[in-house]
Order: structure tokens, then C-alpha cells, then sequence
């Protein structure tokens, strides 16, 4: 049998190919790639209950939840939590704030954009900017430079940084500036 030659049209080919492969390493040895950041998971109107011996404890309602890689949790708009009673049946205290962020790292949840609280049955109610709600300490808490203004049926109460218990049935303010009468405070609003 005879040799075989090689085909001029396939050694082109070849070299056509190896070209452009080539070309083709070259230009993606110029891209940056990027690592994405953002939510892995985004959920709209969550309902979270958690409970203990079939016995709701906490409600939390958001219109979005945006769950990332490390397991922060991100409520861009808005959050609602809801503390119950120990048979779970009659709301305690709520807890609303226009952002709010579950830090994983921390165990920690931050609120902040027109934060209230409000303790149902004594009626009185906390306002601040900024609030960090730790669930395993059960404590709800303000940065000591953070202002916050409470109002009780009789009372208003202002000052600077704030430690309560999860239910805000006790408080201390950090840094009181002023108390006045309800009628006080209406007045000087005005």
C-alpha cells in the first residue's frame, strides 16, 4: 500500500483553528471576573412565625426578603415583628421599622427608618431611628447616642441610647433629657 499524504485543506484547518483559539485565550485573559454579591433569594410578602411547643412566640412580616450567601438576611422594605404572650395567644409588643437586616454573623436583627415599638397592654410606645433587637438575649436596644422619645398614657420621656427587655415592659434610657406630663408635650409639639 501506498504512504498517506497529508491533505493541504485539513493542515489549513488546523491552523485556522489554533488561531482562533488562541485569540480567544488572549481576550479572556483581559476580563475581570466579578463575584456576585447580591441575594441569592429573594421572597415577596414573608410571613416567619417561630415558635416553642407549638406556642407562637414571634411573627415577623416583610413585602421582600432578600437571603445571601453568608446568611444575613436583608427587608429593604420594611419589617414587622410581633412579640406573644408565653401561650402564644395575645400580642405583647411590635416592633416596625421602614429597613430592617438579620446579621448572621452577629445573631443580631438592626431596624432603623422610623423604628416603634409599642408595648400593648401598658400602652406606651418607643421611637427612634435605629434599634438592634439581639432574640437569644431577648433585648431590644439603641446605640447610647442614638435619640429615642417614649410615651407612656400619662408621661412622654426623652433622651439619648435606650436598654429594654424584649417585650418593653422595662426600660432605661441611657442619657435622659427630658420627662413631661402628656398635656406638656402636646403643648410644646405645637
Amino acid at each position: 500500500m501506498g504512504c498517506l499524504k497529508p491533505r493541504p485543506a485539513l493542515g489549513a484547518s488546523l491552523l485556522l483553528a489554533s488561531a482562533v483559539l488562541a485569540g480567544c485565550q488572549q481576550k479572556d485573559a483581559g476580563v475581570k471576573h466579578i463575584a456576585y454579591t447580591g441575594p441569592l433569594l429573594e421572597t415577596n410578602n414573608v410571613v416567619t412565625l417561630l415558635s416553642d411547643s407549638a406556642r407562637l412566640h414571634i411573627r415577623l412580616t416583610a413585602p421582600l426578603e432578600q437571603r445571601f450567601e453568608n446568611s444575613d438576611i436583608l427587608y429593604p422594605k420594611g419589617v414587622s415583628v410581633t412579640f406573644y404572650d408565653k401561650p402564644g395567644k395575645l400580642v405583647i409588643n411590635t416592633l416596625n421599622a421602614r429597613w430592617g437586616k438579620f446579621d448572621n454573623a452577629k445573631q443580631l436583627y438592626i431596624m432603623r427608618g422610623a423604628v416603634q415599638v409599642a408595648n400593648v397592654p401598658q400602652q406606651q410606645t418607643l421611637h427612634t431611628e435605629e434599634l438592634f433587637y439581639n432574640r437569644a438575649q431577648q433585648k431590644i436596644y439603641t446605640d447610647s447616642a442614638m435619640f429615642v422619645r417614649v410615651q407612656t398614657p400619662t408621661e412622654v420621656l426623652t433622651g439619648y441610647g435606650l436598654t429594654a427587655n424584649q417585650d418593653f415592659s422595662r426600660y432605661g434610657i441611657h442619657r435622659p433629657v427630658g420627662t413631661f406630663t402628656l398635656d406638656q408635650a402636646q403643648t410644646l409639639g405645637k
